[in-house]
């Protein structure tokens, strides 16, 4: 997710940001709905998928796994792509935001 790369889904943000952590599966759903206050409720079906697309992009790494649950860390690559896509992010609302609150004033 360089800057080359592209925007990242809201699905790879979270987990990305979910893994700042030490986690495994059910662990990084319940961190993303605490982190979003609720806003975001990931399936594990996109869990997965974005999971296996992180760790093959090596945005993530996997630090165990016991047979019975996989536990999954941020890669440095994966904190530099967090990193920039908060900036990219902060660049967006940063922009938008003088006009969107004068649109809702008139």
């Amino acid at each position: 997710m360089a800057k080359d790369r592209g925007p990242m889904t809201e699905a790879m943000y979270y987990i990305l940001l979910a893994l700042c952590q030490p986690r495994h599966g059910y662990a990084i759903m319940a961190a993303i709905e605490e982190i979003s206050r609720g806003r975001v409720v990931m399936g594990p079906g996109t869990l997965y998928g974005v999971l296996n697309r992180l760790e093959k992009e090596k945005l993530i790494q996997l630090e165990e796994d016991d047979g019975r649950r996989k536990t999954y860390s941020i890669t440095a690559m994966g904190r530099l792509a967090l990193e920039d896509e908060y900036q990219r992010l902060t660049a967006l609302v940063k922009d938008g935001k003088g006009l969107v609150e004068e649109e809702g004033e008139e």
